[in-house]
């Protein structure tokens, strides 16, 4: 704030963020309770069969158009996945569903892909066909992977370039760098790896009751780690708020154990007690029974999920010996070109703000690419 007394130089006095206005609470659709939600049903949709068969229709279309064998051809080329399929009943129902996800309640679960019918490679372009219809798909890795693989690759988070989706540990709630992901569940675990959805507005608007001291502190930039993956003349980690209220909106962006190593970085300071406290209610919150929704991904089964209202975390679990049998889901990280208006520090991450052209992990060299692992993925 600046005063300038009569016939004297201006004086500036620092505005302490005490001083700023809290942002409201969000009393809309994406402000629930997982006890609300736990009874009912309405969060899940069953695909019927005139939609499956219509997927299988494009998945056929596809292979029959695509220019390389699929038997022989480690990667697709996206370009031709958008332009030669089609799913004219299925298409608007997604839509519909798509609406839910980014303006009503966040999240939808959808059941009855009959993957055990399907190979693994038609099941993924099946996904990807899903995918393309909701938005354009992001790059997920350094590698500039469209398609992403959830697995234990026997790697532990205590590395600083892994990330904790390519490990059996819990996840706990975080968001990822993109406006919707989905996942589809392949193979599920021997014990554990369910899936948890909390309301990161709800979040919100129980610091805002409770503690909103400690909100502010969450309205203020953070650093997180990158985990490796920079973009060219980016540091190694971006810095933006938990909660960013713009638009009459409030998006949340949060991963607490990254937030934590970026602290390994030269000129990043260490969490003061304050903002150790505000990390510490918000996760209290995210675990509290009452406020998240718990559930199990089964084979065949698509979960897509809001990231700005949103924070998701997958349990620790035991997984099966045989690799055939190993915990398997796919996932994609979709930019829909009618998603929320974000504040320009989301460019920080997203690379850009614009709908439709933004999220994701892009560093120089990388490429978009959907790339199997092998033909039996």
């Amino acid at each position: 704030m600046t005063i300038s007394p009569k016939g004297r130089n201006p004086i500036v006095i620092p505005v302490s963020s005490n001083d700023i206005p809290l942002p409201p609470p969000v009393r809309d659709a994406s402000a629930w309770y997982g006890s609300d939600l736990a009874g009912r049903n309405d969060w899940i949709e069953h695909f019927s069969e005139t939609e499956i068969a219509e997927i299988e229709r494009a998945v056929r279309q596809f292979a029959h158009s695509f220019t390389r064998p699929l038997a022989d051809s480690p990667s697709l080329d996206l370009t031709e996945l958008t332009t030669n399929v089609s799913l004219p009943n299925l298409a608007p129902r997604l839509q519909g569903l798509l609406e839910e996800v980014l303006n009503g309640r966040g999240f939808v679960l959808m059941k009855g892909l009959p993957i055990e019918r399907w190979s693994k490679r038609e099941a993924a372009i099946a996904f990807l066909i899903i995918g393309v219809h909701l938005g354009n798909l992001r790059m997920q890795n350094a590698e500039g992977h469209l398609l992403g693989h959830v697995k234990d690759l026997g790697r532990s988070s205590d590395d600083p370039n892994t990330r904790i989706y390519q490990t059996r540990e819990r996840q706990t709630h975080h968001t990822d760098s993109c406006d919707v992901v989905g996942l589809l569940c392949l193979r599920t675990a021997k014990r554990g790896g369910l899936s948890s959805l909390v309301s990161s507005t709800a979040i919100f608007n129980e610091m805002h009751r409770r503690r909103p001291d400690l909100l502010r502190m969450l309205l203020e930039p953070i650093e997180t780690d990158r985990r490796g993956e920079v973009p060219e003349g980016s540091k190694p980690y971006f810095n933006i708020p938990v909660f960013n209220y713009h638009d009459g909106l409030v998006s949340a962006i949060y991963q607490r154990q990254y937030i934590e190593s970026a602290r390994r970085f030269t000129g990043v300071a260490p969490l003061s007690p304050q903002q150790i406290e505000a990390l510490d209610l918000l996760d209290d919150l995210a675990n509290d029974q009452q406020m998240n929704l718990m559930m199990e991904l089964e084979p065949g089964d698509i979960q897509l999920v809001h990231n700005h209202t949103i924070l998701h975390d997958r349990t620790a679990f035991e997984d099966y010996t045989d690799p055939e049998r190993k915990r398997h889901l796919l996932r994609l990280w979709v930019a829909p070109t009618g998603a929320r208006r974000l504040p320009e520090v989301y460019a920080d991450r997203f690379g850009s703000i614009t709908p439709g052209d933004r999220g994701g992990v892009t560093v120089s060299g990388a490429t978009g690419a959907i790339v199997f692992e092998s033909d039996k993925l």
